[in-house]
């Protein structure tokens, strides 16, 4: 399994109320695309997100955001430092 990441921006403030609606339709997907959520990063301003999944391939992750209808601008394998 590969890490990616996503970012995202987000022309003004994302509410709490608009996450939880993605997360709800990203849900069935991550499960369907054997990928999984690891954690996110949210800027103190709610304009930008950087979210990192566990899954086969970077395609498998923008396969789960577009179907979820999830906003994003980039998707990239990373590379985790100082892991064993």
């Amino acid at each position: 399994m590969s890490h990616i990441i996503v970012e995202r921006s987000f022309a003004t403030p994302l509410r709490e109320e608009e996450l939880t609606a993605v997360e709800a339709r990203m849900m069935p997907c991550l499960e369907l695309y054997r990928v999984r959520w690891i954690r996110s990063y949210w800027s103190a301003d709610r304009r930008r997100m950087i979210c990192e999944y566990e899954a086969p391939d970077a395609a498998s992750v923008k396969s789960v955001q577009r179907e979820a209808e999830a906003r994003f601008d980039q998707v990239w394998v990373a590379e985790v430092l100082g892991e064993p």
